[in-house]
């Protein structure tokens, strides 16, 4: 019995502490837990992503233009609703003065074009020529006396130059170019003698320009051809500039005849002159009788 408790004479004790496996002992009690179990996949990770997203933003794209769609049919609704609405006004006489002019800073309603009878277009636009004129013989009117005015011939003509370019734009404006464009878009005979009546002021003030007689200041206030050729006894720059000033305003006198020239023949001739004296007559009777 005490054979079977011998050591094997072939055993080698160095082998067991090299081999981890010669004792189950070193891996049963092993600290490393197993993996989580995961299922079988045979995609490699791609699950359709970017599919998705596309598909997600087509449809937003289509939505967003089947709204912009709508918008657009509604202000096209709306815009020829309002534009029915102004024709009706028209045709009924009334119309909606809306700043549009100039483009870049609108101050005044101006649309010859669509509120202005075909054959009165270029009456209007030589109308409108002469009060752009007006606007520039007053500016160059500026320029000139500054010139004038900084070689000695004092503060005071500058000051009249500036007057009249501030009262006699608006004053244009207001006193006879509305008049004549209310006039020929209505067809009012009152209006036509409004306009007459300063229109004859305007001319007037460019013909007594182009002259420069010396009644104030020896007529400096004004480029007239008085005033140029005082100027140019003084400096030969100066009397350029009021030279280009006298043939601005002399321009400006005979285009501004030839308008109440053809102003006038349309008046005549489409019997608002009798219209307006039948009106004048029936104001004096009524004053007469009251």
């Amino acid at each position: 019995m005490a054979a079977h408790h011998d050591k094997n004479p072939f055993h080698n004790e160095e082998d067991d502490q090299v081999n981890p496996f010669s004792n189950p002992s070193h891996y049963s009690h092993s600290r490393l837990s197993a993996l989580p179990h995961e299922p079988a996949n045979f995609d490699y990770g791609h699950r359709h992503p970017a599919i998705d997203v596309a598909l997600d933003k087509e449809m937003n794209l289509q939505h967003k233009e089947r709204e912009l769609k709508t918008k657009e049919a509604e202000i096209r609704k709306r815009e020829e609703e309002v534009k029915k609405k102004e024709e009706a006004l028209a045709r009924a006489g009334v119309f909606l003065d809306i700043e549009n002019w100039p483009p870049f800073f609108p101050i005044i309603h101006h649309d010859i074009a669509n509120e202005i009878p075909d054959y009165l277009h270029r009456m209007q636009y030589v109308a409108f020529a002469t009060l752009l004129g007006l606007i520039l013989c007053l500016v160059w009117n500026v320029i000139s006396v500054s010139a004038a005015s900084l070689k000695g011939r004092g503060i005071v003509i500058w000051f009249l130059a500036i007057i009249y370019l501030l009262v006699g734009v608006p004053g244009a404006y207001f006193l006879w170019y509305r008049p004549l464009y209310r006039a020929c878009r209505k067809d009012s005979a009152f209006r036509f003698g409004w306009f007459f009546i300063f229109y004859m002021v305007h001319i007037c003030f460019c013909i007594f320009a182009a002259v420069a007689p010396p009644i104030f200041r020896q007529g400096f206030s004004l480029p007239g051809i008085l005033s140029a050729l005082d100027a140019m006894s003084q400096s030969a720059i100066l009397g350029i500039l009021y030279f280009i000033g006298f043939g601005l305003f002399s321009a400006e006198a005979l285009l501004s005849i030839w308008v109440f020239q053809r102003v006038y023949r349309f008046f005549r001739g489409t019997g608002k002159a009798a219209e307006a004296k039948s009106r004048a007559a029936r104001g004096r009777a009524m004053a007469a009788a009251s």
